[in-house]
C-alpha cells in the first residue's frame, strides 16, 4: 500500500491549530474541489481573539494544485528514507486582512511603511485600498486590505517541519497593529 507524501487535510487542521495557538479564533472553513482538474482550495476565516466583534478579519487560502502534489510524490517515491525530498515543490498560501469601510482611512504609503518591518523580508505585505461610491452625491467609503503571500514547502511539510509558526507570529503582529490603529481610522 502506498501512502500519500502529504496529508493536505491534516496540514489544514495543523494550520487551524496554529492559528488558535497564536491567538486567533477560527470562524469558518471551506474546502473547494474543482471536479475537472481536482485543484483544491482550502479557506479559513479567523480574527484575533482579543478583537472579537472588532474590525479586523483575516482570510487564509491554501491553493493545492494536484500536478504539484503528484510531481512531489513522484520525486519522493524513489528516495531512500535517509534522503530528504527536494525543496522544489510549493503550495501558495495567501493571507488577506480586511477592514470595514473607514471614514478616516489611513495614508496608504504611511501604512505600508509602518507594516513593512512587521512582515519583514520573509512576509512582504501588499497594502491596497478601494474607494467605493454608493451614489454620485455621497462621499466615498474606503476599504483597506493587506495581503501576504507565502510559499509552503512540501518538502518541509513531508519532513514534519513547521512552516507555520513564523507565518502566524507575523500574522498576529499585523493583526495587533491593525486593531490598535483601526479606532482612529473608523473614528
Amino acid at each position: 500500500m502506498v501512502m500519500a507524501a502529504i496529508d493536505v487535510a491534516g496540514f489544514v487542521a495543523d494550520l487551524k491549530d496554529h492559528a488558535v495557538t497564536h491567538g486567533f479564533h477560527v470562524h469558518d472553513e471551506r474546502h473547494f474541489v474543482e471536479t475537472y482538474s481536482l485543484r483544491q482550495a482550502w479557506e479559513v476565516d479567523l480574527h484575533p481573539e482579543d478583537g472579537c466583534g472588532g474590525p479586523v478579519d483575516l482570510h487564509i487560502e491554501l491553493d493545492v494544485d494536484p500536478r504539484t502534489l503528484l510531481a512531489f510524490e513522484d520525486a519522493v517515491l524513489g528516495l531512500p528514507d535517509e534522503v530528504d525530498p527536494p525543496d522544489e515543490f510549493h503550495f501558495p498560501l495567501v493571507l488577506t486582512w480586511s477592514l470595514p469601510p473607514m471614514p478616516h482611512g489611513p495614508d496608504l504609503l504611511r501604512l505600508a511603511i509602518d507594516l513593512a518591518p512587521i512582515g519583514g523580508l520573509e512576509m512582504p505585505l501588499e497594502v491596497t485600498a478601494t474607494d467605493a461610491f454608493s451614489s454620485p452625491t455621497e462621499g466615498s467609503e474606503r476599504r483597506i486590505s493587506i495581503v501576504a503571500r507565502r510559499a509552503i514547502s512540501l518538502s518541509q511539510v513531508a519532513k514534519g517541519e513547521d512552516p507555520l509558526c513564523d507565518i502566524f507570529e507575523r500574522g498576529r503582529s499585523v493583526s495587533d497593529f491593525l486593531l490598535q490603529s483601526a479606532d482612529s481610522w473608523l473614528g
